[in-house]
């Protein structure tokens, strides 16, 4: 029998699942502003999606799709004429694309939703940070939803939409890659500086010549699995340009004009960077679709046989698994990030608010809020932007689960088109270019700030 006070519990309990963020922290946990509990859950509700579409592309669980009604029926549908394809093996590829557009359009929504927010006096912000129960309802309605969306053009269509959506997010995980390396650096010769102590150069010295050690023995392992003596002239040229490229920004890095510019610039930053570089590379060659330069290549055809050397057991390749401890790491980072620096700020639409100034002596005072609106004066990070990060985490994930592949014009075979390869190698330039203008910026405009 239900005394008084289990009820009371159980309606509080209720009232969390609906209220705001600082709610949902019971009072147990340290003491956490409202803005970054929120961005953690909706990153929660990121990783459960990216948990469900890892375990429908498990090749037990991808027979078990066959029993979902009308998952495979019409697979072969394309314009209206039923071409009468046997979807075998496209099941989990199929489960992945629609769990994809499932969690894409849950954070469209919110973005659009959130547009122009400009404090958590705006009832549109207590929808940001409360209801959460509610929200999960609306993931599972749309990914209920998604499962029932025909075939027809669907996959085509939404392949393209997943490789503009990943070079984009490829972008942002290089601009948090370069915030990191500066960061990083800057920390460890502040604390060198401080305290006199060698042992933090040493440190210094001994991470960017295992970054660099690393990344010379990937290269040389490109060239030995992704080139051959004859032929395979693409895998070539690509991993020689990069190399080359990166060599010119590891050395632009430590040139004395730059040092004066910028004097916390160096080889750190350069040789993650061209570590991140090199592994791109190795993603971008392990999509290239011939197989006498690709030994990773994977092709399935509608039976769902292997058309490789190595028996069929996962879609996940040695890059994706890489790719997905990036992915990661890096939604993880843009949760909880507030950088050092203004510009990256400025470029990640993240403030440092003034306004939890006195909310956190609110919270001080409170023994029972935990959690503290620290957005009332204004949000401590645009809304809009921060789900539309998601939103292309979410189509990044897809493809990096599904290693880029897609259809044939026949729909008989999944294979990897020539679209990933170019769009991974662009990507990396891109980073580059990135890295490059941030070592030469204050030169080039030396009105600026860009400390």
């Amino acid at each position: 029998v239900l005394t008084p006070l289990d009820v009371g519990v159980l309606l509080l309990q209720a009232s969390c699942l609906c209220g705001s963020a600082p709610c949902l922290l019971c009072g147990c946990c340290p003491s956490a502003k409202n803005s970054t509990v929120s961005r953690l859950l909706f990153t929660f509700f990121l990783f459960l999606g990216t948990f469900v579409s890892i375990i429908m592309i498990i090749p037990g669980v991808e027979k078990e799709l066959y029993k979902l009604p009308g998952f495979c029926e019409g697979s072969g549908s394309v314009l209206g004429i039923q071409t009468h394809v046997n979807c075998g093996s496209f099941l989990g590829h199929k489960a992945v694309y629609r769990m994809g557009f499932a969690m894409a359009a849950f954070f469209f929504l919110f973005a659009v939703i959130m547009m122009c927010v400009r404090s958590s006096k705006d009832p549109r912000a207590a929808v940001q940070n409360g209801f959460w129960f509610f929200k999960f309802l609306v993931l599972v309605g749309i990914t209920v939803g998604a499962f029932y969306i025909p075939d027809g053009a669907f996959t085509s269509v939404w392949f393209y939409f997943g490789v503009v959506g990943s070079f984009l997010f490829i972008l942002i995980q290089l601009i948090l890659l370069i915030d990191f390396a500066h960061s990083w650096s800057q920390l460890w010769l502040r604390n060198a500086g401080e305290s006199n102590a060698k042992g933090w150069y040493a440190a210094l010295c001994i991470v960017t010549f295992i970054f660099y050690a690393t990344s010379i023995a990937a290269i040389v392992l490109l060239y030995v699995y992704y080139t051959k003596p004859q032929g395979c002239t693409e895998g070539k040229v690509l991993i020689s340009l990069n190399l080359i490229l990166c060599l010119i920004v590891s050395v632009v890095s430590i040139l004395p004009k730059i040092q004066d510019a910028q004097p916390h610039s160096g080889l750190l930053q350069a040789s993650l960077i061209t570590l991140y570089t090199i592994y791109v590379t190795w993603s971008a060659l392990a999509n290239v679709p011939t197989q006498t330069c690709n030994p990773t290549l994977l092709v399935r055809n509608s039976t769902g046989s292997a058309m490789a050397t190595q028996p069929l057991t996962t879609w996940w390749d040695a890059p994706s698994i890489v790719g997905l401890i990036i992915f990661i790491l890096c939604t993880l980072f843009i949760s909880v990030r507030s950088s050092d620096h203004p510009q990256v700020n400025k470029l990640m639409l993240t403030e440092e608010s003034a306004a939890g100034a006195d909310s956190e002596a609110a919270a001080v005072e409170s023994e029972l809020r935990r959690a503290y609106d620290n957005e009332q004066d204004g949000v401590s990070y645009n809304y809009t932007f921060f789900h539309l990060c998601l939103l292309l985490a979410a189509l990044y994930i897809m493809m990096t689960l599904t290693n880029w592949y897609r259809p044939d014009e026949s729909l008989q075979v999944l294979m990897s088109p020539w679209t990933a390869v170019w769009v991974k190698i662009c990507s990396s330039w891109a980073g580059l270019l990135l890295y490059l203008w941030t070592l030469v910026a204050p030169l080039v405009l030396p009105d600026r700030d860009f400390s």
